[in-house]
């Protein structure tokens, strides 16, 4: 018998009887799929909301925030006035020219009024900043009202390009790099709604109901569990975790950052919210933008949590992996 031949028998045989195969010689590489990336140091820095600790910023009616992860710098969401976010960056020093991400979560007013002004100013001193922008799919689609168009980012867009920047539009979840993976469209796996449903969105499948179909998070894998970074949340919190662990099975959410829009939920829907994070064993909680005070106070009881893991955000606040949070005017 061939010499090849006689040894895929031995081969077969072996692997019919379930004995281990040794060979002498060059070794046969066998693909194994690679652990996950994990993010080795976070800092997210609140640059607009409502409150404002420690004397320096300007609070409003909007989200933004600087995300600062194994040396990677991304903008996330840019506030609703033109001004605040740049004006707070200055207060704060924090330098955001050298910035060349951002991503944008929805396509409320409060979330993207600054884009322009911040693209514009930080290009004064580097044509690279925030030339790129993390959209997901629907966040161009018509909002049409009795005012006339409402949805900012179709003019934006315009803008935006015509200044030189580059939008990537998710369809699905994508990793944009190593241990972050932005969630793009959520699944609404739980009947959360939080959005206003006066409002309609022009789909390909004609018009209907606009439940921010577009709405998305920011997840980073870290030693320590998932960190995420939510603008409104209009997908639901609960969606956003099941979304999260699907992709990373078997995490603790070490920390929930950002707006949910459950200011005006009921104490039965904050309950039912807070059951459902415990379970995800959510152990940090900064509750910015449109998560509500009250809100906040609700969760932090019902998940056991204390004020040094739950508080209100507040521009200049922070959360950092190796500390935890940190509130506005308390930084070392």
């Amino acid at each position: 018998m061939h010499k090849l031949a006689k040894l895929n028998w031995l081969v077969l045989a072996a692997l019919l009887v379930g004995m281990p195969l040794f060979f002498v010689g060059t070794p046969t590489v066998v693909a194994q799929n690679n652990p996950p990336v994990q993010i080795q140091a976070v800092k997210f820095t609140v640059l607009s909301t409502m409150l404002v600790g420690g004397g320096q910023g300007i609070g409003e009616w909007g989200f933004a925030g600087l995300l600062e992860a194994d040396g990677r710098r991304i903008l996330i969401d840019t506030g609703s006035h033109p001004e605040t976010v740049l004006q707070n960056a200055r207060d704060l020093k924090i330098d955001l020219s050298n910035v060349k991400e951002l991503i944008i979560t929805h396509n409320h007013w409060d979330h993207v009024r600054g884009i322009m002004t911040l693209r514009r100013a930080m290009m004064q001193k580097n044509p690279d900043a925030l030339s790129v922008m993390h959209v997901a799919r629907g966040i161009f689609y018509s909002r049409p009202s009795e005012r006339g168009e409402i949805n900012e980012m179709i003019a934006i867009r315009k803008e935006y390009e015509a200044s030189g920047g580059k939008i990537i539009e998710h369809a699905t979840g994508a990793e944009i790099f190593p241990g972050a993976w932005l969630t793009g469209p959520i699944t609404r796996v739980y009947p959360e709604r939080n959005w206003s449903r006066a409002l309609q969105v022009q789909t390909p499948d004609g018009l209907v109901e606009d439940t921010i179909p577009e709405d998305q998070s920011l997840v980073l894998n870290t030693p320590k569990g998932l960190v995420i970074v939510t603008g409104c949340g209009h997908a639901g919190v609960v969606n956003i975790l099941t979304q999260a662990s699907r992709q990373f099975p078997h995490q603790p959410v070490e920390a929930v950052i950002g707006g949910l829009h459950i200011f005006a939920a009921t104490d039965e829907q904050l309950n039912w919210t807070g059951d459902k994070l415990k379970e995800f064993k959510v152990a940090n909680l900064v509750g910015a933008h449109c998560t509500g005070i009250e809100a906040v106070y609700k969760l932090r009881d019902r998940l056991g949590l204390t004020r040094k893991t739950a508080l209100v955000g507040s521009v200049g606040g922070s959360y950092v992996l190796a500390s935890g949070i940190v509130p506005a005017g308390l930084e070392k």
